[in-house]
């Protein structure tokens, strides 16, 4: 019994320790507050849509390359909104500077795809909740991948990239910002 309960133990701390090791974070928000420049840029809002700095770190052995999703699930009456998706990051990156995704994406690592987000275009799209809608949650997960290219198929829609980089992660890491006006 006391050597079955030490094992449990030792492999709940392996466990543990391999669970914490993938982070992402964000020198540019703290939660709810957040700088105007990084608000959508839709009237209203007052924003500019510049992408967020983004930096991860312990990523799981193995890893090829990253995909990264934004996801606000209080919008749309709890139906989401999807606000930045990127995958084919190369493994080698670390991070993504602030306005890499910002409209034309040209500061993107070189082989990494910027998908359409809710919006219909490319790039990152800024919270911008209606007013009154309390406070949103903005949830960026960070994918590793086995592979360098991520499975997908021409123009896929925020979900279908969400699906594959789930489906081919060695690793997740998840961060969540809350803003709301």
């Amino acid at each position: 019994m006391t050597l079955r309960l030490g094992f449990t133990v030792l492999a709940l701390i392996a466990f543990a320790g391999q669970a914490s090791a993938f982070e992402i974070s964000s020198p540019s928000v703290s939660d709810g507050k957040w700088d105007a420049k990084y608000l959508g840029d839709n009237p209203g809002c007052g924003g500019q849509s510049v992408s967020i700095a983004l930096a991860w770190k312990e990523p799981p052995a193995g890893t090829k390359s990253y995909a990264l999703t934004m996801f606000d699930p209080d919008a749309n009456g709890g139906k989401g909104f999807w606000h930045w998706l990127a995958w084919n990051i190369p493994a080698s990156v670390k991070g993504l500077a602030e306005g890499a995704a910002s409209k034309s994406g040209k500061h993107m690592p070189k082989g990494a795809v910027l998908g359409k987000s809710g919006t219909g275009r490319a790039g990152y799209f800024g919270p911008c909740p209606p007013p009154g809608s309390g406070t949103h949650h903005y949830v960026f997960t960070l994918f590793a991948l086995g592979e360098k290219t991520l499975r997908t198929p021409e123009n896929p829609l925020p979900e279908m990239v969400a699906v594959a980089a789930k489906s081919s992660a060695l690793g997740e890491a998840c961060v969540t910002y809350t803003f709301g006006r």
